[in-house]
C-alpha cells in the first residue's frame, strides 16, 4: 500500500516508550501511516537486550519507526527532544508517573508550548487510589481475574501472551485517533491516558456481567459449564490433539450424520443443545472413545466438509507455516536489527482490501539520530558536539 494513501500519513508522533504498552500504541499509528520517531536512551531501549520470552518484543512493536538516541538527563538532550516535540502532532510515552514531569516533557509543561499536542500516557492504573503502584501485566492479571479465569480452581494462570499490555497499547493509538479526530473541531489537543488495570478489567467484564445476569460467580475457564455441549480438546489416534466444537442443534445433527452415530442422534435425551450439555458427564466419554480411532487430519477433513467448527493445537512457531498466512499475506519481510531476515505478523485488520504492511525495519539504536537533528536544524559541527560529549548517539551504516 502506498504509504502517502495510508489514514495518518502526514502525522508525526514522538515516542518516550519501552517494553511492548507503549511501544504497541506507536506501531499501531506507524502502521497505519503515522511518522514514529522512537526517543532511546544512549543504552537502547530495554527491550533490545531481554532475553527469553521477551526475546522477541522489540522487532514486533517496533517496526515502521525511525530511532533516535538522547540523553535526557543533559540539558542539550531535553533541548533536542524539546524540538522534535515542537513539530509532533503526537507525543506517547509510558513511564512511571512523575518522570516526564521531572523531565519537564509532561503534558502541562507541552502543551503550553503547542496547544495542539496530543499526549497520550500509557500507565499501570488511570488516577485513583492505585495509580502510585507499580503494575505489569501479570500483576493486574492477577487482581483484576483474568489469571483467575484462564487458571484452575486454586491455580491462577496468566494468560500465554501480553494480553493487556498489547491492547493497552491499541487503547491508547484508539484514544489518539479519537483525539485527533476531535482536533479538528475544536483546534486543540488533549491528553489520552490507557492503563493495564482498567484494560484487564474490560477484558474479564464479560464474566462480571454474567454475575450480574446470573447472581452466580464464573467458574474458571477449565472448569467452567461450557455453553455448548461439545467444545473441548480431543485426544486422538498416535497421542495428536484437536479441538472440536459442535454448537447448535443443526451442528450436531451433521456431526452425527459424518460420523454415523445414529443411536446418539435420535436420543431424546440429546435432542437440543441444553439437553446435551445437562448430559456432558456420559456423553461425552461416548464422543471420546468413538472418535479415538481417528487422526486428527482425518477429523479437521470431515469437519471442514460438513463446516463444523475445529481447530489443531499449533505452536506459535508453526505458524510461520501457515498456509492461511501465507497465502493472503500476513506475514511481512522484516529484517531484524542485526540483520537476520525473517517474517512478521502484521496488523489483523484490511484497508481497501489491503493488509498494511512493514515500511521501515525496527530500526538500529540511533539509526535516524543524525538525520533528525539535522531536520529540527542542527548543524553538522552541532551533531558532532553533542556525539563527543555523549549527548546523542547514532548508527547510519
Amino acid at each position: 500500500m502506498d504509504e502517502k494513501q495510508l489514514p495518518y500519513a502526514g502525522v508525526r508522533v514522538v515516542e518516550f516508550t519501552h517494553m511492548v504498552m507503549g511501544p504497541t500504541c506507536g506501531m499501531v499509528l506507524a502502521d497505519l501511516g503515522a511518522e514514529v520517531i522512537k526517543v532511546e536512551p544512549l543504552a537502547g531501549d530495554n527491550t533490545r537486550k531481554l532475553l527469553g520470552s521477551g526475546a522477541g518484543f522489540f522487532s514486533m512493536f517496533n517496526r515502521n519507526k525511525k530511532s533516535i538516541a538522547l540523553d535526557l538527563q543533559q540539558p542539550e538532550g531535553r533541548e533536542a527532544a524539546l524540538r522534535l516535540v515542537a513539530t509532533a502532532d503526537i507525543v506517547s510515552e509510558n513511564f512511571k508517573p512523575g518522570t516526564m514531569r521531572k523531565l519537564g516533557l509532561d503534558y502541562a509543561s507541552l502543551s503550553k508550548l503547542n496547544p495542539r499536542l496530543i499526549y497520550v500516557s500509557h500507565k499501570g492504573f488511570l488516577p485513583g487510589p492505585y495509580d502510585h503502584r507499580t503494575a505489569l501485566d501479570e500483576v493486574v492479571q492477577m487482581m483484576g481475574g483474568l489469571a483467575y479465569m484462564t487458571g484452575r480452581a486454586g491455580d491462577p494462570l496468566r494468560a500465554g501472551t501480553s494480553v493487556n499490555d498489547i491492547m493497552g497499547g491499541m487503547f491508547g493509538a484508539i484514544g489518539a485517533m479519537a483525539a485527533l479526530a476531535q482536533r479538528e473541531k475544536t483546534g486543540r489537543g488533549q491528553e489520552v491516558q490507557s492503563a493495564l488495570f482498567e484494560n484487564n478489567v474490560f477484558l474479564v467484564a464479560q464474566h462480571m456481567m454474567q454475575f450480574a445476569v446470573t447472581g452466580k460467580a464464573a467458574d474458571p475457564m477449565p472448569s467452567r459449564i461450557s455453553a455448548w455441549a461439545v467444545y473441548d480438546v480431543f485426544s486422538v489416534k498416535d497421542g495428536e490433539q484437536i479441538f472440536l466444537a459442535v454448537v447448535s442443534d443443526t451442528q450436531w445433527a451433521l456431526f452425527c450424520e459424518a460420523f454415523g452415530l445414529d443411536e446418539l442422534k435420535g436420543d431424546p435425551r440429546l435432542a437440543t443443545n441444553n439437553d446435551r450439555v445437562r448430559a456432558r458427564e456420559w456423553m461425552m466419554p461416548i464422543l471420546r472413545s468413538r472418535l479415538a480411532g481417528h487422526s486428527a487430519g482425518e477429523l479437521a477433513a470431515v469437519f471442514e466438509q460438513h463446516a463444523l467448527p475445529f481447530a489443531p493445537i499449533t505452536r506459535p512457531q508453526d505458524l510461520f507455516d501457515d498456509p492461511h498466512l501465507n497465502g493472503t499475506g500476513g506475514l511481512a519481510p522484516l529484517t531484524l536489527p542485526d540483520g537476520r531476515e525473517t517474517r512478521v505478523p502484521l496488523l489483523p485488520l484490511t484497508l481497501g482490501g489491503r493488509r498494511p504492511g512493514v515500511r521501515l525495519n525496527p530500526p538500529r539504536l540511533g539509526e535516524h539520530t543524525r538525520q533528525l537533528l539535522h531536520e529540527a536544524g542542527y548543524s553538522e559541527s552541532q551533531i558532532s558536539g553533542m556525539q563527543s560529549s555523549k549527548t546523542i548517539r547514532g548508527d547510519e551504516k
